[in-house]
């Protein structure tokens, strides 16, 4: 299918160390499915990491499952998991105890935002979301600029703003809690 001629294109390249599996959530196949593709890439020798971008378990924090390490740890690579988190009260209960069962067996999770005009272009839920990712075992890692989609330009956060969150994070937050 088309993972084989994806598979296929980096086994030919060798400077493919790292295989971003996004673009439509990966969480949406059964764990033994990833656990394939994740065994698939193992066999690629010059790839090192698979990660795992997904927002699915925001909606559906069960998507955890307990046999899901298994799946991403099988092989002898590095897997990550990126969840895309963008507000504070996106993190309940139920996901945090999820997310903090995925990291302890074994999984590093990072978290990547989307900057959202009246959603989370604000320093204090910004600083609130970092707290509430680092206890639930998830690092902050990126907050990006929304691309330019049709439909969604009421949500767009100009640079200069951005700029100055970051700025106002760096001063605020521990380094570690800082995303990039």
């Amino acid at each position: 299918g088309g993972n084989e001629a994806l598979l296929g294109a980096v086994r030919e390249d060798p400077t493919i160390r790292e295989l971003i599996l996004s673009g439509g959530d990966p969480l949406m196949l059964r764990d033994d499915a990833l656990a394939r593709l994740i065994d698939d890439i193992a066999a690629i020798g010059h790839v090192r990491r698979p990660r795992v971008h997904t927002r699915l378990p925001v909606t559906i924090p069960a998507r955890l499952t307990a046999a899901l390490p298994n799946a991403l740890t099988r092989s002898p690579l590095t897997s990550t998991t990126v969840v895309h988190i963008n507000h504070p009260h996106e993190i309940d209960e139920e996901l945090r105890e999820a997310l903090r069962a995925t990291a302890r067996a074994g999984i590093p999770l990072l978290n990547q935002s989307v900057l959202l005009r009246g959603i989370n272009d604000d320093p204090d839920v910004l600083a609130r979301l970092s707290e509430e990712l680092f206890d639930a075992a998830v690092l902050p890692y990126y907050v990006h600029l929304l691309d330019p989609v049709q439909g969604a330009a009421h949500f767009d956060v100009d640079e200069a703003t951005a700029r100055r969150l970051a700025r106002n994070l760096r001063d605020t937050l521990p380094g570690y809690l800082v995303p990039r």
